[in-house]
């Protein structure tokens, strides 16, 4: 007599990861690798999670990440991943291979906060906590994680209503727009059951009353600003000038940039978030104030390559004056969108396995890193190292990338 087939189990390790500003360039990048890497295409380079550290960590596999995410601008993924090869950004043939996976994550996008009529902040994060409940849903995912990769905001006013749940409840029953996008979009990701984390330094989740949320629901939040070029350069250099007793008297920044992200920043509001939280890390490494001055200007030319210089001015043995200078020249989009992907594993299984609230073990990815002080690549590298070590400790070891 022929077996019959029972019922199909829920794939309980599939993983959600719904991405805000889901048809950028980041987004479009680490959606394309990901296919690409599951299918064999593309090696892991760039991937901070496949390396041997991480393969006993239980992260669930890129074959397993369900993409979907919120946008406001309707370019379909497709043409955007087109865009992008055009540029060489991704190999030209990339898209074509992966473009079934594009198809399905562009499908599972829906509209942003902005994207249509105005809308009360609380209705926005209860429709935001709507789809993401619909995403986790109809894919059957064992959990869903929120990363923000959208435009950076100005920097966001402290309001009363930011100390406890209980009081930014109040004001949004109210319609008081006690908050930027990102930390709606943070609400509804933490309310909804779902990690958080902020690529961007814009406010998202960091604030007393998002972590109180955070906590209660037993959810994982992280961020913020993602370490890609010239800030993750300034956390090995500086550590190199304080251990070797060589003080930093002056350390002057250049960025030109082009893309999305070079346009929101010539803005001078928007840039200012981009800039505090660049600036935080030099003095938290050497332990004293120093003239450093950073720059960021737009050049469309530029299209998604970012450049960096930067002047080091240090002073050595009996007052000698001396000087460094470097230039950093990269693909933001092909050096953040690994990292993105990254985040993804490690906060689902950090969801996984119970951690909440802010996740100071991921600070190596950030510039601002929310619950940790410590600015030293090495040192937070240990520390992630670490930390996966006891990931893999809970239930066993990883499935293959793929």
């Amino acid at each position: 007599m022929p077996d019959v087939p029972g019922p199909t189990p829920p794939p309980a390790e599939r993983v959600g990861v719904w991405l805000i500003g889901a048809r950028g360039s980041v987004a479009t990048t680490a959606v394309v690798g990901a296919a690409a890497m599951a299918a064999g295409l593309a090696e892991t380079t760039g991937l901070v999670t496949g390396g041997s550290a991480f393969a006993g960590a239980g992260l669930p596999r890129l074959a397993d990440l369900v993409f979907g995410g919120s946008e406001v601008v309707e370019t379909p993924l497709a043409k955007r991943a087109e865009a992008l090869a055009a540029g060489g950004v991704i190999p030209p043939w990339l898209p074509t291979e992966v473009a079934d996976s594009v198809e399905a994550a562009d499908a599972a996008v829906r509209p942003g906060i902005g994207a249509g009529p105005p809308e009360r902040p609380l209705e926005a994060i209860r429709r935001i906590r709507r789809d993401l409940e619909d995403f986790r849903t109809s894919h059957r995912l064992a959990r869903v994680v929120v990363i923000n990769l959208s435009s950076t905001e100005a920097p966001a006013g402290a309001s009363p209503a930011h100390g406890t749940l209980a009081l930014l409840d109040a004001a949004l029953e109210r319609g008081e727009a006690v908050l930027p996008p990102s930390s709606l979009y943070a609400y509804a990701a933490l309310d909804a059951g779902c990690g958080f984390v902020d690529f961007t330094p814009s406010l998202g989740a960091r604030i007393p009353a998002l972590e109180e949320l955070a906590l209660q629901r037993g959810v994982p939040h992280a961020g913020s600003d993602g370490k890609t070029g010239e800030t993750l350069v300034k956390s090995v250099l500086a550590p190199m000038f304080a251990d070797r007793a060589l003080r930093v008297r002056s350390w002057a920044g250049t960025n030109i940039l082009g893309g999305g992200d070079g346009a929101a920043l010539a803005d001078p509001a928007r840039a200012r978030s981009k800039l505090d939280s660049k600036g935080r890390s030099l003095e938290a490494i050497l332990g004293y104030p120093v003239d450093a001055p950073v720059h960021i200007d737009y050049v469309a030319d530029q299209g998604e390559w970012k450049t960096a210089w930067d002047h080091i001015g240090f002073e050595g043995f009996l007052g000698t004056r001396m000087r460094m200078q470097f230039t950093w020249e990269g693909c933001d989009s092909a050096l953040a969108a690994p990292l993105v992907l990254d985040l993804a594993r490690l906060t689902a299984r950090a969801a996984a396995t119970g951690r909440a609230g802010a996740q100071p073990d991921l600070a190596f990815f950030f510039k601002d890193p929310a619950g940790s002080d410590d600015h030293r690549l090495d040192h937070q590298y240990a520390r992630l190292c670490a930390w996966a070590e006891g990931l893999g400790g809970e239930d066993g070891g990883s499935a293959p990338l793929d």
